[in-house]
């Protein structure tokens, strides 16, 4: 008799936890573009964008080539490739694939500035709460700083693009990569 209870309490707490929101979720770049169309713009025509898209059959096939890789072959579903080509994979509410997450599909914002998901609610990062502080944003999973380390986790010699013992040269590669830096209309 003791035992139903119980169960009943697991099976709703297991029920809740299941159905709880991801802590900080991933909203895809066109969330940051309502604030930042300048840096969205500038974003959306880099290879980061597009790195989804490379994936794909003959695209790039010179390149992939001279890798040692298949030119014709659908890398779409390939999770090795994947983590370096689309927004999340393999992170509670990242990408799932191209049909389910359509959204996370290239190198978003949110692979360099963190899951944005909890950071552009109301009281944070908002049109109307133009006096946010940074240090608050952090405190729910804006990255601070953009640091070589995020990007040397796709950047790195398992690449078949990089050059067994290339370094990553950090600040050459923000400057081409990424997107443009505009001033912020407010102190933050």
């Amino acid at each position: 008799m003791f035992l139903t209870p119980v169960l009943t309490v697991l099976a709703l707490a297991t029920l809740t936890a299941a159905a709880a929101p991801v802590e900080h979720a991933y909203v895809g770049s066109d969330a940051c573009k309502k604030c930042h169309i300048k840096e969205w713009k500038s974003w959306s025509e880099t290879k980061m964008a597009q790195a989804y898209e490379l994936l794909k059959p003959g695209v790039s096939a010179d390149k992939k080539k001279a890798a040692g890789l298949d030119p014709d072959k659908d890398y779409t579903t390939d999770q090795e490739c994947l983590s370096c080509h689309v927004t999340g994979l393999g992170e509670e509410g990242g990408f799932v694939d191209a049909a389910t997450t359509p959204k996370l599909v290239g190198v978003g914002c949110e692979m360099c500035h963190g899951p944005g998901g909890t950071y552009i609610k109301d009281g944070y990062m908002t049109l109307k709460n133009k006096e946010y502080k940074k240090a608050e944003l952090v405190k729910v999973g804006l990255v601070g700083e953009v640091s070589a380390a995020r990007c040397t986790v796709c950047h790195n010699d398992k690449s078949p693009f990089v050059e067994k013992g290339a370094v990553f040269d950090f600040a050459a590669r923000r400057k081409e990569g990424t997107h443009e830096q505009f001033p912020l209309k407010y102190a933050h």
